[in-house]
């Protein structure tokens, strides 16, 4: 499993990500209140709050069309929630710079309620809660592949820590969900939620983007007289 542990530009962002922030300390909160209880409580709570389809699908009402919004705050176990939030972490950062705060917000809650939309069009007849924030968080990723796919990013390899350009990070974790859309019969990862999500990402961002962001920016570079090669426009140095 290869886990980001930070990109080229950890705490540099010229506007704080609080948006970023809010989401991750949200998230634990809740694990904390889920945690906190019995299995049994656990289970309720994933069940008052989780996307389960029978019910979205058995009648439009209030309760069950929310549950597209809770589900993603709600979490399993620990590797559960660790995953997810250290995507989050990493990558919701430069996804706040380059949308802004409230559309970073607005961003990740559509691709978290696409991602479950596509979960329950894949399965209708599932009578189980979804839960987790992976269709937001796929979302994400995908944006940032959009954005910084050349950004160096740190990750963590079994217990081997290697720095390599983001795209190839994203497109490892792209190619593992396609690939075990295959094997949703057999687990309990809701593998089409991520791709919702992704194609959500997809979508959503070049139109939500704030001016002057570039989509593909390390690729796209313009050409100056005499030179060489693409030159990065001037930001701040990376770390």
């Amino acid at each position: 499993m290869v886990f980001p542990l930070y990109d080229d530009n950890p705490f540099k962002l010229p506007v704080k990500p609080l948006v970023t922030w809010f989401l991750v300390l949200a998230n634990v909160l809740v694990f904390l209140v889920e945690a906190g209880g019995s299995d049994a409580e656990a289970q309720a709570i994933a069940n008052a709050f989780g996307v389960t389809p029978t019910a979205l699908l058995g009648g439009i009402t209030p309760a069950p069309v929310l549950t597209l919004l809770t589900y993603m705050f709600i979490h399993a176990d620990v590797a559960h929630i660790f995953g997810n939030m250290i995507f989050l972490w990493v990558f919701g950062d430069d996804l706040e710079e380059a949308l802004g705060r409230r559309r970073f917000l607005l961003f990740y809650l559509l691709c978290g309620v696409i991602g479950a939309l596509t979960f329950v069009a894949s399965d209708p007849t599932f009578d189980g809660p979804l839960i987790g924030a992976s269709g937001a968080i796929s979302g994400v990723v995908i944006a940032y592949a959009m954005w910084r796919p050349c950004a160096k990013v740190t990750v963590l390899v079994s217990v081997i820590p290697l720095r390599i350009s983001a795209f190839w990070v994203i497109g490892a974790f792209v190619l593992t969900q396609l690939w075990n859309l295959e094997a949703t019969g057999k687990s309990d990862v809701a593998y089409w939620c991520h791709l919702g999500g992704m194609l959500a990402g997809a979508v959503l961002f070049p139109l939500m983007k704030l001016p002057g962001v570039q989509l593909f920016e390390c690729v796209r570079q313009p050409q100056y007289p005499g030179s060489t090669g693409p030159r990065l426009p001037e930001r701040e140095p990376h770390r």
